[in-house]
C-alpha cells in the first residue's frame, strides 16, 4: 500500500511549487559506486568464491573437534573470509616473528600443477596451544616480540602437518589431494616463495578458546587455485558430487570399526505392568505384583532401549542367563 502523505508534505509541495522550486522525493537514494581496479583486476568469480567458502566452512568444522580434542578445551572455529589480496599487503600485515608452515598441496592429477600454500598461526594461538599442550591451562601470556625456540617450533611442526592433513576430506569433492609440509618458518620478512605483487587468495579462520580470539589464516595463489577450480568446479557443475567407492568403502568400514568398541546396556524385562500411584504407595515386604505372563514364556531382551531378542531365563556358571531363541529386525 502506498504511503499516505501527512498534511505537513502537502503543504511543502505545495509552498515548492508556487516558488518554481523543483520537488525532489524523500524517498530517493543515491546511486552506490563501487571502485574497480582495472590494474588489479579480480581472478575468481562469485560462484568460485562461494565454492571456496564450501570447502574451508567444512574445513573448520574438522578443526573445531580435532582442536577440541587436542587441547580438552572447547575450540569454535568459524570461516570468517575468503577474498583476493596481494601478497605484499597479507605480508605487511604480519609481525616479525610468527608461526608460518610452508606446504604444498599435492595433487593426484598430472594435468594440474600442485600448489604451494601457507598456513599462518596468530601468536596468540601459537602461545595458547603450547602453554596447553606442556600442561598448562591454555593462557595466552603476552611475552612480546621475540624468536620462537626449537621446542616451540618443533611443537607447531607436527600440529600444522595435522592441519594439513584434515583438507583431504573437504576436497575430496573437487579434487584428491595430499597435502605435504615442507618447512617451518617464523620470520615472515624472509619468505621468498611468493611474489611481491603475486595475487593471493587469503582465508581467514577465527578460532575461539576460553573466551579468546585468535586467527589461522590459510594463503594461496590465485593463478594456481584458479586452475584447479577451472577444471574441477566445471566438472563438478556437469556431473555432481564425485564419488570414490573405494574411498566411500573405507569410510563405512572405520565407522564400523568405531561403533563395534561402543558399549551398550543390555536388560533383560521379565514384564511389564501399569499401577495406580496410590497402589505403589500402599506395596509392603511380601507382597506380589502378577506380570501377567506365564512362568514359561519368554522374556524381551532390550539393547540401547529398543527389542532386539527375546529367550528363556535359566542358569550358566551358577549365574542367572538368558537364552536367546528370537532375533528382531532393528532398523538402524
Amino acid at each position: 500500500m502506498a504511503d499516505v502523505l501527512t498534511q505537513e508534505q502537502i503543504d511543502a509541495m505545495l509552498s515548492n511549487a508556487s516558488s518554481g522550486e523543483p520537488i525532489v522525493a524523500e524517498s530517493e537514494k543515491p546511486l552506490e559506486i563501487k571502485e574497480y581496479d582495472f590494474r588489479s583486476p579480480k581472478k575468481f568469480t562469485k560462484e568460485r568464491i562461494k565454492t571456496l567458502d564450501s570447502i574451508f566452512d567444512n574445513y573448520s568444522r574438522l578443526l573445531s573437534s580435532y582442536l577440541t580434542g587436542l587441547l580438552r578445551l572447547y575450540c569454535k572455529v568459524s570461516l570468517v573470509s575468503v577474498e583476493e589480496q596481494k601478497y605484499f599487503e597479507f605480508n605487511n600485515a604480519l609481525p616479525d616473528y610468527v608461526m608460518m608452515g610452508m606446504a604444498e598441496l599435492k595433487l593426484k592429477d598430472d594435468e594440474v600443477e600442485d600448489l604451494n600454500l601457507i598456513v599462518q598461526l596468530s601468536n596468540t594461538l601459537t602461545y595458547i596451544m603450547i602453554d596447553r599442550l606442556l600442561g598448562g591451562k591454555g593462557e595466552h601470556l603476552d611475552t612480546g616480540e621475540r624468536e620462537f625456540t626449537e621446542i616451540e617450533v618443533s611443537i607447531m611442526e607436527n600440529l600444522i602437518r595435522n592441519f594439513l592433513g584434515l583438507m583431504k576430506e573437504p576436497w575430496a569433492s573437487y579434487v584428491e589431494i595430499e597435502p605435504e609440509l615442507e618447512r617451518m618458518e617464523t620470520n615472515s620478512r624472509v619468505i621468498s616463495s611468493m611474489g611481491h605483487d603475486d595475487t593471493m587468495i587469503i582465508v581467514m579462520l577465527e578460532i575461539m578458546v576460553i573466551e579468546t580470539k585468535a586467527l589461522i589464516t590459510i594463503c594461496m595463489p590465485a593463478i594456481g587455485l584458479e586452475g584447479i577450480m577451472q577444471k574441477y568446479t566445471t566438472r563438478q557443475t556437469r556431473t555432481g558430487r564425485k564419488i570414490d567407492v573405494g574411498r566411500e568403502k573405507e569410510r563405512k568400514v572405520n565407522i564400523l570399526d568405531g561403533v563395534t568398541h561402543t558399549a551398550l546396556d543390555i536388560k533383560a524385562v521379565l514384564g511389564e505392568v501399569d499401577l495406580d500411584m496410590l497402589d505403589v504407595l500402599r506395596l509392603q515386604q511380601g507382597d506380589i505384583i502378577p506380570l501377567g505372563k506365564s512362568i514359561d514364556s519368554n522374556i524381551i531382551l532390550n539393547v540401547g532401549g529398543k527389542k532386539w531378542f527375546d529367550g528363556k531365563m535359566g542358569v550358566f556358571n551358577n549365574k542367572k542367563a538368558v537364552k536367546i531363541e528370537n532375533i528382531f529386525g532393528i532398523e538402524l
